[in-house]
């Protein structure tokens, strides 16, 4: 197949696109370019690219593809907050666009990179993918919109795919640092530290980076009644951990360091387990391999390899809300997310 795949550059899109081409598939990328310049490790090859904003794209441009996956976006909560308007103009309405660029150009497979945190606040429940909503930020709600629209536009030839994906973590070549096990241990390892912004108490659905491309992998190339506008969470049951487990695996990964928690972190709000079944019913070649303790272990190890230290790990090549703050003081970025001419 030839398949589209946008934000091909990002966190999980440098992880996913070389998967799909060792599968023997023909990939396409599109990405506006945010974070060049922000590799951790060695360059990698690129597919070929289009230097695109989604907001701009028509559907001349995605003639002759077969599939596209959609991972671009505002990639978190914190981005998401800063500014509210670009959210829902690119992470909803442009994507829903995209949908529909996508069906008249006659591409049969629609693939989106939704999230678990459209779920919010679910307490201790493992909650399936018919589970009641209840976004608490713009990139949750947004996520919910996408998923409600694109249904609309499901058809014997347009077939749409809605993958839930827990909240990430694992090396990248574009490695972020500001997503909770990758944060926590990039803080045991530079500074000695595991710093805790909550109370502990908080579930986290997690699902590793790699296991988020073989998702996408599985769904792409799946028979269409297995998958035909459908949600699917995507993760491992067993990796619905509280954020007080995540530290303490850490810390049995990094035995010297100390566990601080934040002043003033009480109970985080935003808590939530998924049940991750449904996903290996229908998809069976989907495997996932990684576990969050072997993962911690895989990020430990690369990040001592870098030699990272405190002020690499916390600078804005590793975490989206300096990055695009530091694009826009320097007048790259105007306030609608958009690169200026200079």
């Amino acid at each position: 197949m030839k398949i589209l795949v946008t934000g091909h550059e990002g966190y999980v899109g440098s992880v996913l696109a070389p998967l799909i081409r060792g599968a023997g598939h023909e990939v396409v990328g599109l990405d506006t370019g945010w974070y060049e310049g922000c590799d951790f490790g060695p360059p990698t090859p690129k597919p070929p690219r289009s230097r695109s904003d989604i907001r701009n794209v028509d559907w001349q441009a995605l003639q002759g593809c077969d599939a596209v996956i959609h991972l671009a976006a505002i990639c978190n909560d914190p981005l998401g907050n800063l500014n509210p308007a670009s959210t829902y103009d690119i992470n909803h309405h442009a994507s829903v666009r995209l949908a529909e660029a996508a069906k008249r150009a006659g591409v049969r497979r629609w693939l989106f990179a939704s999230s678990c945190s459209l779920y919010g606040r679910a307490g201790n429940e493992m909650l399936t993918e018919e589970a009641d909503f209840s976004p608490m930020t713009p990139y949750g709600e947004s996520k919910i919109l996408v998923e409600r629209d694109v249904r609309e536009l499901a058809s014997n030839d347009f077939s749409p795919v809605f993958l839930r994906n827990a909240t990430a973590y694992g090396i990248s070549p574009r490695l972020r640092g500001d997503i909770v096990v990758n944060n926590l241990v990039g803080h045991a390892v530079t500074t000695g530290e595991i710093v805790v912004e909550s109370d502990g108490t908080p579930w986290r659905p997690l699902v590793h980076v790699e296991d988020i491309g073989r998702a996408f992998l599985a769904a792409v190339e799946a028979p269409r009644e297995a998958v035909h506008n459908q949600a699917f969470n995507v993760g491992r049951n067993d990796d619905n951990l509280r954020v007080s487990e995540i530290v303490a695996m850490v810390q049995e990964a990094i035995p010297e360091c100390r566990v601080r928690f934040a002043e003033g972190g009480g109970p985080d709000t935003r808590s939530y387990r998924v049940d991750c079944s449904k996903i290996l019913r229908h998809l069976p070649q989907f495997a996932p391999t990684w576990t969050v303790r072997t993962g911690i272990i895989q990020l430990r190890d690369a990040y001592l390899k870098a030699g990272m230290d405190h002020s690499a790990f916390f600078s804005d090549r590793y975490f989206r809300v300096k990055r695009i703050s530091r694009l826009q003081v320097e007048g790259r970025l105007d306030q609608s997310l958009r690169w200026t001419a200079k």
